[in-house]
């Protein structure tokens, strides 16, 4: 069993800063790649950020130059930096990655979310 469990997610002024940790523990024998999507309310969800094994990063544009996304592959962590937050910013954020198991298979796996809402 493998799961993704973020945390950091809160209430901030326009303008400011979180970051967001994701961690995955369980059977892991290897993670692939490492990604951030949002949900807001009424809308589809999103790809913020992703990262994959050799570091290369990918951000969606409405991000990019404001977050940063990293990994820490001792940790099985993945982390956002989120700056220069913006109303538009507001929404659930989920990790994602894709996850060699112990078992020898690959599944995508989703954490549960974290609320991020950008007050102006």
């Amino acid at each position: 069993q493998v799961r993704l469990v973020e945390s950091g997610g809160g209430l901030v002024q326009a303008g400011g800063s979180l970051r967001l940790s994701c961690a995955a523990s369980g059977s892991i024998f290897s993670i692939n790649d490492l990604g951030w999507y949002r949900q807001a309310p009424g809308k589809q969800r999103e790809v913020v950020a992703r990262i994959i094994s050799d570091g290369s990063t990918n951000y969606a544009d409405s991000v990019l130059g404001r977050f940063t996304i990293s990994r820490d592959n001792a940790k099985n962590t993945v982390y956002l930096q989120m700056n220069s937050l913006k109303p538009e910013d507001t929404a659930v954020y989920y990790c994602n990655s894709g996850i060699r198991t112990t078992g020898g298979f690959v599944y995508e796996y989703w954490g549960q979310g974290t609320q991020v809402t950008v007050s102006s």
